[in-house]
């Protein structure tokens, strides 16, 4: 069933993003543990409290309909979160400029601002140090093993 569901939910998010006022929006993971269903959206512009408001309500109306979960259940939508690792293309472009940290398929892990972004690869800047001066990184999508964007304050 949870498999089920979680495609079910998926589709109903999908075709909600094709309406004018979510369509910059995508999906970024669906979480179902028991009664608890936490969906995390993105958008090519971030995500407002509005946007997961909107999802949640659609959502909210397929499950009290169908009772998929019973009557009891927790629905949360809401974006990643800047602890959460980024995911897709989609989600590069937006943070050109910050401080990216980028962990290789060859175990290599590249910390620096995020400078460009295409569909194959992204470049990341390491800043100069005593040692090194400033260089970019050219890095292809298909040997990225995770990366996350670094807040500092």
């Amino acid at each position: 069933m949870s498999d089920k569901l979680i495609e079910t939910i998926n589709s109903i998010a999908t075709d909600r993003f094709k309406e004018e006022d979510l369509s910059h929006c995508f999906i970024v993971d669906i979480i179902l543990s028991g009664k608890k269903l936490e969906v995390y959206i993105d958008g090519d512009e971030g995500i407002s409290f509005k946007n997961c408001q909107r999802l949640s309500r659609t959502i909210e109306e397929y499950l009290d309909e169908n009772q998929t979960l019973g009557e009891s259940y927790t629905l949360n939508v809401s974006s990643p979160g800047v602890d959460k690792p980024l995911k897709f293309y989609r989600q590069y472009p937006k943070h050109i400029g910050r401080k990216l940290e980028v962990h290789t398929t060859e175990d290599e892990i590249i910390t620096g601002k995020l400078i460009t972004v295409s569909e194959e690869e992204l470049t990341v800047e390491t800043p100069k140090t005593k040692k090194e001066e400033a260089k970019e990184h050219i890095i292809k999508f298909d040997i990225i093993k995770s990366s996350k964007v670094l807040i500092s304050f």
